[in-house]
């Protein structure tokens, strides 16, 4: 009786794993990316703000939603969860207007071709081609986890 009230106990107070599986190779894809876009805006946005102000500011933009989506995924916590939802899900649609306008009208980011290599792309240029397109499949595989990992045990 003891022994088991104890370790419905230890089973409360244990905290619980918030990533596990291949959910951590997401959160290690996302933090490349995180390192990877900030440093690319950066470097635009110092360098050669002038040419392409539109595609540098989405670069920037794109490293500020995989930063913040890469702490939503390791924090614990409803509102965290919710926050993971948000920038996964503005990503996905980001890759896909930004890689749209990129590759039909790139005139509209202030972008001479659709180069994905060129000076003024961006991460979600043609679709995150440059970054072998793990821009486009990240939040789809994202979204994926979230809707099969809920956060019942987590507390706001």
């Amino acid at each position: 009786m003891i022994q088991q009230l104890t370790q419905r106990i230890s089973k409360r107070e244990r905290p619980t794993r918030r990533i596990s599986g291949w959910g951590r190779v997401l959160v290690l894809v996302y933090g490349v990316l995180a390192l990877a876009a900030t440093g690319r805006s950066v470097f635009q946005i110092i360098d050669r703000f002038g040419e392409a102000p539109v595609a540098f500011t989405l670069s920037a933009l794109s490293a500020v939603v995989y930063i913040v989506a890469t702490i939503a995924l390791i924090a614990p916590g409803r509102v965290w969860y919710r926050v993971a939802w948000a920038t996964i899900s503005f990503e996905l649609v980001g890759v896909l207007v930004v890689g749209a306008l990129s590759v039909f009208a790139p005139d509209v980011l202030g972008a001479a071709t659709a180069d994905a290599f060129g000076r003024d792309s961006t991460v979600w240029s043609v679709f995150g081609m440059g970054y072998l397109f793990i821009p486009l499949v990240l939040p789809m595989l994202g979204i994926t986890w979230l809707a099969t990992h809920r956060r019942r045990t987590d507390t706001a």
